[in-house]
C-alpha cells in the first residue's frame, strides 16, 4: 500500500512539474517576423539555394527566454499580407502584451495594383491617399492604400495588443551604379511610417549597402547572389542580414527586445 501511495504521489509530482513548465513557457514572449521572400524564401529552409533572413535571426536569440517565429510569405505585399486573414490576423490573434513583431516589406509593392496574375501592388508612398479597384482575383471592389499606410496599420495593429512593432527597411537588390549600390524609395517610405508610428526603424538597407560597396560588385554577386535573380540572397547573403538586425538591435538601449539577445 505504501509503495502504491509512493508511486502515485511521485507520478503527481511529475505531472506537477510538466505543468508548471508549460505554464512558465506559454508566458515567454514571441518574436514574430513578417514579411516578403527576402525574409523567408519558400520553406525557409533553402531548398531552392535561395534564403531569407529571418530564418537566421532566432540563432541571436536566448530561445529559453523568447520563442522566435518566422510568419513571412514569399510574394506578399503589406497590402496583400495584411488583407489575407490567414497571414496577418493569424498572426495578430497570437500576439500577447510582450511579444514584439519586425516587419520587412517592399520588394513586391512596386507591383501593378490592378493584374490577372497578383493584383499585389500599393500607391507608393507613406500618405493616406487611397484607390479605390476591382480585383479580378477576389472578384470584389477593394480600396488599396498606400505602402507606409499599410505599414503603419500593422503597427497600430501590433501597439492594441501590447506589443512591441518595429519596422525594417527592405534589403537592396544586387543593382548598381558603377560602384554604388541603388537604393530603394521603400526605404525611405518604411523609415517616414516607422517615426510616424514613433516606433523604431531598422536602417537595414543602409546597413547591407554599407557592407556591400565596402566588398565590392563582383564580390557581392559571387558571395551573396546566385544566378536565379538580383533580389534574393544565398545562405551567406541572408546571414549577414541577419547578422546585421540583431547588431543594430543590440545597441537599442531603451529596447526591451534587446535582453533576450545571446
Amino acid at each position: 500500500m505504501r509503495l502504491k501511495n509512493i508511486v502515485y504521489a511521485t507520478a503527481l509530482l511529475f505531472v506537477t512539474i510538466l505543468s508548471l513548465s508549460f505554464v512558465a513557457d506559454s508566458k515567454k514572449p514571441t518574436l514574430f517576423v513578417i514579411g516578403d521572400s527576402t525574409v523567408k524564401n519558400g520553406q525557409g529552409n533553402g531548398s531552392n539555394g535561395q534564403w531569407g533572413w529571418a530564418s537566421f535571426i532566432a540563432d541571436y536569440f536566448d530561445l529559453n527566454k523568447i520563442s522566435v517565429e518566422n510568419r513571412a510569405l514569399g510574394g506578399t505585399s503589406t497590402r496583400t499580407f495584411y488583407n489575407n486573414p490567414k497571414l496577418w490576423q493569424k498572426v495578430l490573434d497570437e500576439i500577447k502584451p510582450g511579444d514584439f513583431v519586425i516587419m520587412q516589406f517592399g520588394h513586391n509593392d512596386s507591383s501593378p495594383i490592378v493584374d490577372t496574375s497578383r493584383a499585389r501592388g500599393s500607391i507608393k508612398g507613406n500618405g493616406d491617399e487611397y484607390q479605390e479597384v476591382y480585383n479580378p482575383l477576389l472578384q470584389q471592389r477593394e480600396m488599396v492604400y498606400s505602402y507606409g499606410f499599410y505599414l503603419r496599420r500593422f503597427v497600430k495593429n501590433v501597439q492594441d495588443k501590447g506589443a512591441t512593432a518595429i519596422v525594417c527597411s527592405p534589403i537592396p537588390r544586387n543593382a548598381w551604379i558603377g560602384e554604388t549600390v541603388r537604393r530603394s524609395d521603400y526605404a525611405s517610405w518604411a523609415q517616414e511610417a516607422a517615426q510616424q508610428s514613433n516606433v523604431l526603424f531598422i536602417p537595414l538597407q543602409d546597413k547591407v549597402i554599407e557592407v556591400y560597396e565596402g566588398l565590392g560588385q563582383a564580390e557581392v554577386a559571387g558571395n551573396y547572389f546566385g544566378e536565379k535573380d538580383a533580389t534574393h540572397t544565398l545562405k551567406a547573403g541572408a546571414e549577414l542580414n541577419a547578422k546585421l538586425v540583431a547588431e543594430y538591435l543590440s545597441v537599442q538601449p531603451k529596447l526591451e527586445l534587446r535582453k533576450y539577445l545571446k
